[in-house]
């Protein structure tokens, strides 16, 4: 019987052995392989407008926060405290006026706590109607921004993570005068705070927006040096990080505009960071991970355009271990090789 069991635990072994890959994905690594930037932040998307829900509690956004932390994220960034019916917390100021759902869990909260936890920034993103900015009743939505404010700092304030703000309202060449929005909140915001840094991230009238899909004629880049520079120097004093979407341009237009919004951002006096969309948006199906071969082209166009940092859109679907996407794992490996960061997660 011994020799019986000890001839099944060596062929077990052997088996085991025998199905390990030997090679490693160095060895294969093209001699002009790319060298990217690292990514230092990213989006929390949980009042999402078009990605899905994974129905994490909190001990699965604990993970995450982990996973984050082991790759090199210092910085978490609330995308929204809400949109149109849907908010991340029983904001009373919001309940009084709008007419919205009750919320089962203080997302804030519970983002805040993990922020402090592992040590990283937490900004806090505006409310988004979904209405009022559509239909050009700024004041509107900024009264609804700057009464938020209030609320938000009076109670989160004390967390020692809460180090910023997002000012969520996604603009473009379209629309201009949401830089109304950009300067009353953002002024409002540093103000009630002690002078907290302000971050937008705006996106480039590219080929693959919307817009321009349906019809609307892109920009160039001198048009968008134009535009942005007009409507930047509205804002000066009052953003402080300038982080740009990369994805509605295609790959081989990205490194002028990153050049440009960077010189933008220097004329200002702000941040220049690039907004790494993770996902793919060259795929019939909105929206899955990107190919890693898309991303590092990506970063090394960002790092040779001399970018201040790196958020992305966003971690938790794109990048994560954790994701219910199994290729955001895989591109999670693909990173830490890169970098050369130990992998903890790498036998999940």
């Amino acid at each position: 019987m011994k020799k019986i069991l000890s001839f099944i635990l060596l062929s077990a072994i052997f088996v085991s052995c025998g199905n390990r890959c030997e090679f490693t994905n160095a060895q294969f690594e093209t001699p002009g392989c790319l060298r990217g930037m690292p990514i230092n932040a990213t989006f929390l998307d949980e009042v999402s407008w078009d990605i899905p829900h994974q129905n994490w509690g909190v001990e699965e956004w604990d993970k995450d926060f982990r996973a984050m932390r082991d790759m090199g994220i210092n910085t978490v960034v609330l995308i929204r405290a809400g949109l149109g019916r849907w908010i991340a917390a029983p904001f009373e100021s919001i309940l009084a006026t709008e007419d919205v759902y009750y919320p089962p869990v203080d997302l804030v909260e519970m983002f805040l706590c993990l922020a402090d936890k592992y040590d990283m920034a937490f900004y806090f993103g505006m409310y988004d109607s979904g209405k009022y900015w559509h239909i050009g009743d700024y004041m509107k939505e900024i009264d609804l921004n700057i009464k938020l404010i209030d609320e938000v700092w009076a109670k989160y304030g004390h967390h020692k993570s809460f180090q910023g703000w997002y000012l969520s309202q996604e603009v473009s060449r379209r629309t201009k005068n949401m830089t109304k929005i950009y300067a009353e909140v953002g002024r409002h915001a540093k103000a009630v705070s002690g002078n907290l840094p302000t971050m937008v991230s705006p996106y480039i009238h590219g080929v693959k927006t919307d817009q321009v899909m349906w019809g609307d004629k892109a920009t160039t880049v001198s048009e968008h040096e134009y535009e942005w520079n007009e409507i930047l120097s509205n804002l000066e004093g009052v953003v402080d990080i300038l982080a740009f979407q990369d994805g509605q341009v295609d790959y081989h237009e990205l490194y002028d505009y990153l050049v440009v919004n960077k010189k933008l951002a220097d004329k200002y006096g702000m941040k220049c960071w690039t907004n790494f969309e993770s996902f793919d948006r060259d795929m019939p199906i909105r929206f899955l991970p990107i190919k890693w071969e898309k991303l590092l082209l990506k970063m090394d166009m960002a790092r040779r355009a001399g970018m201040d940092g790196a958020i992305t859109f966003e971690f938790s679907h794109f990048m994560s271990p954790n994701s219910e996407y199994s290729q955001a794992g895989h591109l999670y490996d693909r990173y830490c090789e890169h970098f050369g960061i130990k992998n903890k997660w790498k036998n999940r």
